[in-house]
């Protein structure tokens, strides 16, 4: 059995896969699904709890004796960064051991990773159903890969290419300096400068939380009018998704035009990450904002702040740019990674 688990700032996703097929078979033809639970992760002290919840409603476990249940190999996709299979994720109060999460869950082998190299993973896990193109590219791209992710913080990570398969790559690219490129986007730096009090990163302006202080920099400066009832949704709901909503409702509002800003950083920052990892075997457009707004993506503007690079735009003229659509893609990134956890002697697992 493989447990698999994408651990985000707001929800934790986790799975239970049996492996139906010995190697060579692909994976995804390998692992059936056979439990998924989604759990708010703000509402658990720690990820232990989570996953004994999960396991005790879901494997004979915590039978005396462990029952005859066969083996139990897991790997976790976690926002932050993993040094010697610990971590203090980035959007959660949580420190998480993989060895001592292993040793209290009666796991025979668990591997953490960062969310963005899960969700690299499971790319080689998607079909063609799976993602909606922005950018053809060349036919015949080949070569390293990188993904970027915007949700309740922004992910970057990369995908190195050895000549026939790719090899995912974590990074903490999210957390890099913002720069602008145009005058509004200097005055969006400074107005975030003061804001913070500080440092002012990629996510900053690329995630959930980035999409609010974008809103609130066009309003503050004049940009727009917010409408009363606008405000009191606003502090009553989801920012992100209510911004987002009423973007779709009028482009032209102030919503809308929070909106055209987020997708025009997206863009700018997407083709920083295919330069630094130079992707020429395709860019990856995860997390669960760019699907839910899929039309604004596709209208011109990502793809005009994602070529304008200068003398390097022929390079990412021939990059395929998609979108996933699937959201359990971390999910399956996290199995996958489980399997060969699985597949390989004792003393050869992480």
């Amino acid at each position: 059995m493989i447990l698999a688990g994408d651990i985000g700032g707001t929800k934790t996703h986790l799975a239970l896969f049996e492996v139906a097929a010995a190697a060579p078979a692909p994976p995804r033809a390998r692992l059936i699904k056979r439990a998924h639970e989604t759990f708010a992760s703000r509402e658990h002290e720690t990820l232990d709890g989570i996953v004994d919840q999960f396991l005790g409603r879901h494997t004979d476990r915590r039978e005396a004796g462990g029952g005859n249940r066969g083996a139990l190999h897991a790997c976790f996709g976690i926002a932050g960064p993993i040094r010697d299979q610990r971590v203090e994720t980035t959007n959660l109060p949580w420190r998480i051991d993989a060895r001592e999460m292993e040793r209290k869950n009666q796991l025979d082998s668990l591997v953490l990773l960062n969310d963005l190299e899960a969700n690299a993973h499971g790319i080689a896990m998607l079909g063609n159903e799976d993602v909606a193109v922005i950018q053809a590219g060349s036919p015949e791209a080949r070569g390293n890969g990188a993904v970027i992710s915007a949700g309740t913080g922004l992910g970057e990570a990369g995908l190195f290419w050895d000549g026939s398969v790719h090899h995912p790559m974590a990074s903490e690219g999210g957390h890099a300096d913002f720069a602008p490129s145009n005058e509004i986007e200097d005055e969006l730096l400074r107005y975030l400068r003061a804001r913070v009090g500080g440092h002012v990163s990629w996510e900053r302006v690329l995630s959930g939380p980035g999409l609010l202080d974008l809103y609130c920099f066009l309003r503050d400066t004049g940009r727009g009018e917010e409408s009363l009832a606008l405000r009191e949704t606003l502090a009553a709901g989801d920012p992100g998704a209510v911004i987002s909503i009423e973007a779709s409702r009028d482009p032209n509002s102030l919503p809308g035009r929070a909106l055209d800003l987020f997708v025009s950083l997206y863009g700018a920052e997407a083709g920083n990450v295919a330069l630094k990892f130079l992707s020429v075997g395709g860019i990856w457009i995860g997390g669960g904002i760019a699907p839910k707004n899929l039309p604004r993506l596709s209208d011109g503007r990502f793809l005009a702040a994602f070529l304008n690079k200068g003398r390097l735009r022929p390079v990412l003229e021939a990059i395929p740019v998609q979108v996933i659509l699937n959201q359990e893609t971390a999910l399956l990134g996290a199995a996958k990674r489980a399997l060969q956890s699985a597949d390989s002697p004792p003393e050869a697992r992480a």
